[in-house]
């Protein structure tokens, strides 16, 4: 007999299923929350003036535990393929520097965000 546990990790906010855990600091304390892409952008959107202010201070390396992503702008931002492209489409038609491959610079990023 085979058995298959499936782990679903649902969104704190609205309960949406397919969230991923995001880890972020405030004081000095370290806080994990599970979002859906919607409510991650929001977070994001939210921090993003106070975090492109800020200096980054690398935190010592974790022990074993649940893996989350930092909510830090210019790191790493979750996008698809299809938004990546509509980026860099959006960002040539406007005149703005963007590679054809690789991470998309933030301020380019935040440019698009602004324009929609």
């Amino acid at each position: 007999m085979a058995k298959h546990i499936v782990e679903t990790i649902t969104d704190d906010i609205n309960g949406v299923a397919g969230a991923q855990t995001y880890r972020f600091g405030w004081g000095n304390d370290t806080f994990e929350i599970d979002l859906a892409d919607a409510n991650y952008a929001k977070l994001e959107k939210a921090l993003a003036p106070f975090i492109n202010a800020a200096r980054l201070v690398r935190a010592p390396a974790a022990g074993r535990g649940r893996a989350g992503r930092r909510v830090v702008l210019g790191e790493s931002r979750k996008m698809t393929r299809e938004q990546s492209a509509e980026i860099r489409q959006w960002a040539k038609e406007q005149g703005l520097p963007v590679s054809e491959r690789g991470r998309i610079a933030s301020t380019v990023i935040e440019k698009y965000e602004a324009a929609r």
